[in-house]
Formats: structure tokens, sequence, C-alpha cells
């Protein structure tokens, strides 16, 4: 389990550039250290995890005529252990060299993803996609900002059905997630609980002010460790990470390999 809030600022010298500079263009003086310790100061306790659980993939589509939010309980699988270098790929703050041609595409699809998924879900779950707010929002990324180490609730929602046979939208109960900036330097995206999860680097994205870069890869069921990005194509994820509010941010996922057109990681301390 990556550590969650508990370095001191010293222990976090990261050696990459672009998390020492700010990325608010009305502060630009403040670094990321500073930006930490401001958010650290105002997380919440960790509130306690749903009991019920997302399917494990490869998923069984919920039943048509049973609400997404009803999955039936199941014991939260075991927290997969990391590799030794998982998340690191490479050291590298080039999100481009990390990621293959097939993910290039499908993040370069973005906004095509958001408008098929939205229409095929809004025919049937409109007042649900509405009740979203901001986070069902294409457009609703604030100024960019790196979201601080610590703890977070999150939760899954697919909106569009990827073969147009399953429901097109399903929302996950809150699980837990982390975010872990290491000594050397690399912010890590981790979803810690849950039948599906994932871990995964999060990069700049130059020339794009609002949208950071993630690349990583999911674990399944009740396996006991991640998967480094590229080992298994299938597991692969690729997707962009943005601010939508305070202390509130979501994680896109285009075109994900299974079930969806479009899938939100939201996360929120």
């Amino acid at each position: 389990m990556p550590r969650t809030g508990t370095c001191t600022l010293r222990e976090h010298v990261p050696r990459r550039a672009w998390l020492v500079t700010t990325l608010r263009p009305s502060r630009p003086s403040a670094t990321l250290a500073a930006m930490i310790t401001r958010a650290l100061a105002a997380s919440a306790a960790v509130l306690a995890l749903a009991a019920c659980s997302e399917p494990a993939s490869p998923p069984e589509k919920p039943a048509a005529s049973a609400a997404p939010e009803a999955a039936a309980p199941a014991q939260p699988a075991e927290t997969p252990a990391a590799p030794v270098d998982a998340g690191l790929q490479g050291g590298t703050d080039q999100w481009k060299q990390v990621a293959d041609k097939q993910d290039h595409d499908r993040l370069a699809l973005l906004q095509d993803a958001w408008k098929q998924a939205l229409r095929e879900a809004n025919h049937e779950f409109g007042a649900q996609i509405d009740s979203l707010g901001m986070v069902a929002v294409p457009d609703a990324a604030l100024d960019k900002q790196v979201p601080a180490p610590g703890k977070y609730r999150c939760r899954t929602i697919k909106i569009g059905s990827m073969d147009g046979a399953g429901l097109a939208y399903v929302a996950y109960p809150f699980f837990t997630c982390t975010i872990e900036l290491t000594p050397g330097g690399d912010l890590i995206l981790t979803k810690t609980t849950g039948s599906q999860r994932t871990r995964g680097l999060i990069y700049p994205n130059e020339g794009d002010p609002k949208r950071l870069v993630y690349v990583g890869a999911q674990a399944w069921g009740e396996e006991k460790e991640f998967p480094n990005y590229g080992q298994n194509p299938e597991r692969n994820q690729i997707g962009v990470v943005e601010r939508i509010g305070a202390n509130r941010w979501r994680l896109v996922l285009p075109w994900p390999k299974q079930e969806a057109k479009l899938e939100i990681l939201e996360f929120r301390q």
C-alpha cells in the first residue's frame, strides 16, 4: 500500500520539474509542496468503505430490471500489492513516451466518447446523468492543480454501453482511492478497494492548461498484484485527470476496454 500523507515535505522532494512548478497561472510562485501542505491540512478523516462491490472483470452485465446501485453485497477484494517498480514506467514525465499507439488514439477521441456516451445514456437515464452535476459535464475542468497526496473517497460511473446491449448508465458506491507522491517525484493514483481496481501515474499534459494524463492498469477480482502498464494490453488504461471542484476530481477514461463508452472515476476528500 502506498503511504498516504504521512511523510514530511523533506521526504517528498520531486525530481520532476513539473511537480515543483505551480499549475495555477494566478499564483506563479507557489510550489507543489505548499499546495500539498494546504490540502493535507484540510483533508477529512477516512470515511467508511461501502459494503457492496463492483463486479469483477470480465464483469457480468447488470440486469436491465435492476438498479445499478442494487448490486449484491460482497466482501471487498483484498488490496493487491504493487510490484516494486509499479507505476514508475521508465522514470519519464512524458506520458507520450509510455502510452502505446492504441491508447494515444483512444485519448484523441475523448470528446467523441463524451458525445456518444451521453447521447445514449440520456435516452433512458437522463435524471441520473443530471444528478451527477459537474461530474458528467464534458467541459467542467477547472484550472489545473495537482491533487494532494492522501486518501480519497472514489466511485466509478460507466456511461454508454460498449456494444449497445448493456445498460447505458451504471454508478457504483464509493470505495477508497489514494494519491501518493513518491520521493522520486512520481504521482501515483490507486483505487485500492472494489473488485475493479486501478493503479498508475499522473503526468503533465503539455499544451493543456486544465488536464493531466493518467496512464495505468487494472487489477481484477481477488488478484494480489497490479499489472504494470503494457504487461497485458486488455488491462491498460489511459485518461485525463481534471479538477471539477474544491478537493474534487475526476479521471475520465474514453473508450475503456470493458463495458462502457466512457468511464469516470470521481474522487474527493
